[in-house]
């Protein structure tokens, strides 16, 4: 089962009033009409979080450094609530194969219903293979 943004939102003790009133003021925030909070409701109670794959290219991780920092939102706020981070090798606890695997699982499991992000620059050298990790350089994706 898929984890929607509404499952979160339950898991973490907020009431169905709350989540309504919520989707009331996103609409309101939006310029929405009041008509759609219940679009907006009937969307986070039944779509998925995007999986992210985070990456990190040519770059010293001041990006992550900054977005871990920020305030508003809270980075764990981020991370646990408003994207499903499946990877990240600055903040997540597995390395390795582990860590790999888990690219290779959400490649699969999503085929191409995630989103790829990229912090720093794209390496140009050796075909573009320089500090890249060992699955993204295959061919076929």
């Amino acid at each position: 089962m898929i984890e929607t943004f509404y499952d979160v939102m339950r898991r973490q003790g907020i009431s169905r009033r709350s989540f309504l009133k919520y989707c009331s003021l996103t609409a309101a925030a939006l310029g929405l009409g009041p008509e759609f909070a219940g679009k907006i409701a009937h969307a986070m109670e039944t779509k998925p979080r995007i999986p992210v794959l985070w990456l990190h290219g040519l770059e010293c991780t001041c990006c992550s450094e900054s977005f871990i920092r920020s305030a508003h939102p809270l980075a764990k706020d981020v991370i646990l609530s408003m994207v499903s981070l499946d990877y990240d090798d600055v903040i997540m606890a597995a390395a390795g194969q582990q860590a790999e695997a888990i690219i290779e699982e959400t490649i699969q499991k999503y085929d191409g219903n995630f989103i790829l992000a990229v912090e720093g620059n794209p390496p140009l050298n050796q075909d573009g293979m320089s500090c890249i990790i060992a699955l993204c350089t295959r061919q076929n994706h």
